[in-house]
């Protein structure tokens, strides 16, 4: 039977971290409340669901609710009662990453006491002409500013990985590959958040869409900072077009 609980309750945290696991098997569906599931999205949360159960394993649903300019009021509950009503059951109560804002702060924290962090200024149109290569000029500013994003800083490293359905992965990584944690807003960066959360529910298999594998080596880097055990990578083909176009929200 699936439970959903309410995103403004410390709850939902905290039985998640004391439902015993059914297996050593842990996977998970994190979609985030930006509109409706959508076909590209149910791709990723049939593959990881299927999984899971072929496996004998626990399957969580997690909301990704960390970015509250995206998101579509009412779009949490329509994603879990069409999860419902396709039969895609999941185990526990649901997860909102709302409520883990306290986590994150530490996380951040014992980043910072690992010299891993540094607060940057750079305005996107700074950055406009490097793309999406950050060119270091923050780099060692240990005071935090006006306007200041927090980026993690990522030494000359190799991350490898087996992946289940793109076999072996490898992805260099350099200084310019730092990449932010913390927005100037505010807001908890996609990266940190999911790489907190991901160890805090015990997965122990990641099945999602090969869209992004490219962030899989700074969740590796992450994990590797704070100590955390790797998942399983499974990155499925997308949902595309007959132009090729990837479905998203379309």
């Amino acid at each position: 039977m699936t439970q959903t609980s309410s995103p403004d309750t410390s709850v939902t945290a905290t039985t998640a971290a004391s439902t015993p696991a059914l297996s050593s098997y842990v996977g998970r569906f994190a979609p985030s409340p930006s509109g409706p599931l959508h076909m590209g999205s149910l791709v990723a949360a049939l593959g990881s669901f299927l999984d899971a159960r072929a496996n004998k394993g626990k399957w969580l649903v997690r909301i990704e609710d960390i970015d509250p300019p995206r998101e579509q009021a009412g779009a949490s509950d329509s994603i879990l009662r069409s999860l419902e009503s396709l039969g895609l059951e999941w185990d526990g109560e649901v997860l909102f990453q709302s409520t883990r804002h306290d986590a994150y702060r530490a996380a951040l924290q014992g980043l910072f006491e690992k010299d891993a962090l540094y607060y940057c200024t750079c305005s996107r149109q700074q950055l406009k002409e490097y793309g999406s290569v950050y060119p270091g000029f923050c780099r060692g500013r240990t005071t935090e500013l006006p306007n200041s994003s927090i980026r993690c800083q990522v030494e000359q490293l190799n991350i490898n990985f087996k992946d289940i359905y793109q076999d072996n992965y490898r992805h260099p990584h350099n200084n310019k590959g730092d990449f932010i944690v913390l927005r100037k807003d505010g807001l908890f960066a996609y990266q940190l958040a999911v790489t907190v959360d991901d160890y805090f529910q015990n997965i122990t298999h990641v099945i999602r869409g090969i869209d992004l594998l490219d962030s899989t080596p700074r969740q590796c880097h992450l994990q590797s900072l704070l100590n955390y055990p790797r998942p399983i990578y499974g990155h499925l083909p997308v949902l595309v077009d007959q132009k090729g176009k990837k479905l998203s929200k379309q």
